[in-house]
């Protein structure tokens, strides 16, 4: 075999097929997907099958909360049914894992309904495509909903989408606001600035 049929069979072979696999995640380019790849064949085979594992598990034990769209692996999730969570307030956010940031700020001790996205027109996601009248189906006995939506157009856009269809429900609704970054994200702020932001909260 020649030196050019070599390199050309390792553009096709397992090496190449993981790092085109790697690099289809969020924020993975080809070079990081590829010092990952690296990193996995120098590792002992029983972590590379840990990881494997895992992988696998969350595919087939995770699923979405029926009540609170929240990823779980029982249902109802541990939050919906915790008799210590404030049943008068909901958290709205777009993503299950915005959850976790807000949790650790301890400033917030109600539920969560979770959109699974935000108002996007120009990609084809309207209201009919995130969680909203799932919503409005969880009102009753509700004070306060939060809207976390992320501090982007998209998420401004689902905000106030939302409280013009909460207004008639009576339900007082407030919006993060104190220090978070416009076009940011609430997966990337820290515990202390949205924690602020959750006492700074405004009404719609």
């Amino acid at each position: 075999m020649s030196f050019h049929e070599a390199s050309s069979d390792a553009t096709k072979g397992p090496l190449a097929t993981l790092v085109g696999e790697l690099s289809r995640l969020p924020g993975v380019g080809k070079k990081t997907a590829g010092r990952l790849a690296h990193h996995l064949l120098k590792v002992e085979r029983s972590e590379a099958a840990a990881l494997a594992d895992a992988i696998i598990d969350i595919k087939d034990k995770l699923f979405h909360c029926s009540v609170c769209n929240a990823i779980t692996d029982v249902e109802p999730c541990s939050l919906c049914t915790d008799p210590t969570r404030d049943r008068t307030r909901i958290c709205v956010v777009e993503e299950p894992f915005n959850i976790a940031p807000i949790e650790r700020t301890a400033e917030f001790h109600g539920l969560y309904h979770v959109l699974l996205g935000a108002l996007a027109p120009q990609r084809g996601i309207g209201p009919d495509q995130i969680a909203t009248a799932a919503l409005l189906g969880r009102l009753e006995g509700v004070k306060e909903v939060v809207l976390a939506t992320n501090p982007n157009v998209e998420g401004e856009a689902t905000a106030l989408y939302l409280a013009r269809i909460l207004a008639p429900y009576g339900v007082k609704t407030t919006r993060l606001a104190f220090g978070l970054p416009v076009g940011g994200d609430l997966e990337f702020i820290d515990e202390v600035t949205l924690a602020r932001s959750f006492l700074g909260r405004q009404d719609l």
